[in-house]
Order: C-alpha cells, then structure tokens, then sequence
C-alpha cells in the first residue's frame, strides 16, 4: 500500500511495479482486497486487474463459458431480461452463432424481438 500511495502522485517505476505484481501472491485475501479497493489505483491500473484476477480466479471465464454453452432457445430467453448484465455476451454470442448459419432463424427472431423499432 506504500508504493500505491507513492506513486499515485508520480508515475510507476516498472521494476517496481513487477516486484508489487509477483509479491501479490505472499499477501491474504483480506489484504488483497485492500490493494484491489485502493482509491490510490484506477480500474486500469496493472496492480489493480492482477489482484482482481488473483482473488476471484476460479470466477473469471465462467459466465462467457455458460454462455457458450447454453442452447440457441435458452439464450433467447436470457436476451429478453436486460437487467442480468449479460446482455452484451449475449447479444455476441447470438451474433456468432448468426455469421456461423447455427439457428438462424431464433437469432433473427430474437434481434427483432429486442428492437424498439420493432414494437
């Protein structure tokens, strides 16, 4: 947390940075967490996406995996709730699934069921 506070008002030495990056592994969860909510790193900082992977590996992947391998139907479903915040893995999921000729049809049905313009 010292060299967040350092270098928050000056730019990260690389070398230090690594050192910071490869030391994450000896810190416990409840530390990790104090690095990954630090207001002394922004969403994009390296630090911050390396602790984030590190606390919550074994979740990374898993909602693009279950979308990839849901049936064309059961996505359709699922695009119809907007407010699940899966609607963009969704919708490129569809679209693949479009540009491959897998289920054209209920794809096309459900791009034009999602449309204002539509309604």
């Amino acid at each position: 947390m010292a060299q967040c506070r350092k270098f928050h008002f000056t730019k990260w030495d690389e070398s230090i940075l690594m050192d910071c990056q490869s030391f994450l592994s000896n810190l416990t969860r409840e530390e990790m967490i104090n690095v990954c909510r630090s207001r002394f790193l922004d969403e994009k900082h390296p630090l911050k996406q390396t602790t984030f992977k590190v606390l919550f590996a074994d979740k990374v992947g898993k909602r693009e995996e279950r979308i990839k391998n849901l049936p064309t139907d059961q996505l359709k479903e699922e695009f119809k709730y907007k407010k699940r915040g899966n609607v963009a893995l969704i919708r490129g999921e569809l679209r693949e699934r479009y540009k491959a000729n897998r289920d054209r049809a209920m794809v096309e049905m459900a791009f034009n069921a999602s449309t204002k313009i539509g309604k």
